[in-house]
């Protein structure tokens, strides 16, 4: 087991390495939404540039519902095998460490449906305004 001290310097070198990006919206169109449970959709326009550009100084980890455990298989696949075979075939995959389903330690969070917070009357507003 680990001491608190060890847990602490592990959180913080992840923290300063990683970042952390949402698959669909960000890196996958996903257009359809869950449509057949496959990753069938587009890589979103400069998405393999800012993968490149990112994975130069930070490691890249993708988090995203398809990779949940209790998601069904499609066709005999996991949501991460599909997502790293999807990656493959748009040759991405080198810019990327990992494919987790919640979200990882991280220096950074991008999300396509993230408000970003500062205080909570801004953050109300964007919400109901």
């Amino acid at each position: 087991m680990k001491s608190f001290d060890e847990f602490n310097k592990m959180v913080d070198s992840a923290e300063k390495k990683q970042i952390a990006i949402d698959f669909d919206g960000v890196i996958h169109d996903s257009k359809l939404g869950f449509h057949d449970g496959t990753v069938y959709g587009e890589v979103i326009p400069g998405a393999e540039e800012a993968l490149k550009t990112i994975s130069k100084t930070y490691n890249i980890v993708i988090y995203t519902c398809k990779a949940r455990t209790d998601r069904p298989l499609i066709n005999s696949k996991t949501g991460p095998e599909l997502i790293w075979e999807w990656l493959e075939k748009n040759n991405l995959e080198s810019y990327v460490k990992e494919i987790v389903s919640e979200k990882p330690l991280a220096a950074f969070y991008i999300d396509d449906k993230a408000i970003e917070f500062t205080e909570w009357d801004k953050t109300l507003r964007r919400l109901f305004v």
